[in-house]
C-alpha cells in the first residue's frame, strides 16, 4: 500500500466563498500514481468545509443564502463570540456543510456519480487556510 499527501493553500477575498477544487484533487491523484484506493480531502481549519455537489452557481448562491438566513453572521447572537472572536457562525456553517469528503479511486480516477465535484467552502475568509489531500491505495 502507498500513500500520498498534498496540501492546497487558500486566501479568499470574501468572507464566504465556494471554490471548485476537483481539478487540483485529480492532479494530486495523477501525481500519486495510485490506481485503486481512497482519497480524503479535508480543510485544516475549523471554519472551512470540503463538500461534494454540483458545480452550479444558482445552487451555490442558494447555499449561501440559506446559511446566512439560518446561521447569520451576527456576532451578538453567539456565546462563542464572548471570547473576543466574531466567527461563531462560521464554525456552525462548517458543521452544516461538513468537514471532509472521502472518494473511492477506481482505475486511477475519482469514482464520482453524475455531476459530482469537490468544493472548498470558506466561511471566515480573508486569511490563510489550507486543505489536506491524502491518498492511500495501490
Amino acid at each position: 500500500m502507498k500513500s500520498y499527501k498534498k496540501e492546497l493553500y487558500f486566501h479568499t477575498e470574501n468572507r464566504v466563498e465556494f471554490i471548485n477544487i476537483t481539478r487540483k484533487v485529480e492532479e494530486a491523484l495523477r501525481e500519486s500514481e495510485i490506481k485503486e484506493g481512497l482519497c480524503l480531502v479535508n480543510p485544516m481549519h475549523i471554519t472551512a468545509s470540503v463538500f461534494i455537489n454540483d458545480d452550479e452557481s444558482g445552487l451555490h448562491e442558494d447555499y449561501k443564502k440559506w446559511l446566512e438566513e439560518n446561521i447569520p453572521h451576527n456576532p451578538e447572537l453567539y456565546r462563542h463570540n464572548l471570547t473576543g472572536e466574531t466567527n461563531a457562525d462560521a464554525h456552525i456553517k462548517r458543521q452544516v456543510m461538513g468537514r471532509e469528503v472521502l472518494v473511492a479511486i477506481t482505475d486511477g480516477r475519482l469514482d464520482f456519480g453524475p455531476w459530482e465535484q469537490i468544493f472548498y467552502g470558506e466561511f471566515d475568509g480573508r486569511r490563510n487556510k489550507r486543505v489536506l489531500i491524502k491518498i492511500i491505495g495501490e
